[in-house]
């Protein structure tokens, strides 16, 4: 299924031209056009999914192994010296388009960029109380 309104899914079905790096029945990987580094890449899925609550099974297997062939592929032949994937789900914690997609982002030594996050303190009560929490029925 497409939505006529989302921009990833007109550019994974090639109703606007994109730098693709890579597509198949599925998915079209291509060039970020606002990279945090060079060979920034986007995986999208050519099916409308708002994001990973939706995906199928099947598709978040596939999408997976994807990223490792085309990390594989910018760590070959771009050199870079490590790489992060990102994928965010709802606006809290970052989606800014409502189409799933992955990031890959080639990085490279002093390349400024800060993916990350700063760890707070726990508890060992904390965790088990957490622990409890996902365990609940």
């Amino acid at each position: 299924m497409i939505d006529e309104n989302c921009i990833f899914c007109k550019i994974a079905n090639g109703e606007i031209p994109s730098k693709t790096v890579y597509e198949d029945d599925d998915f079209r990987v291509i060039l970020d056009l606002g990279p945090a580094s060079k060979g920034h890449a986007l995986i999208l899925p050519k099916d409308h999914y708002n994001d990973l609550y939706e995906l199928t099974d099947d598709l978040t297997g596939k999408a997976f192994i994807l990223a490792k062939k085309i990390s594989i592929l910018l760590k070959k032949k771009l050199n870079c010296e490590g790489l992060n994937l990102v994928q965010n789900n709802g606006r809290t914690a970052g989606q800014t388009v409502f189409h799933f997609h992955i990031h890959i982002i080639p990085r490279y030594n002093d390349d400024q960029q800060k993916i990350g996050w700063k760890p707070q303190e726990v508890t060992q009560e904390e965790l088990e109380d957490t622990l409890q929490k996902i365990f609940e029925s």
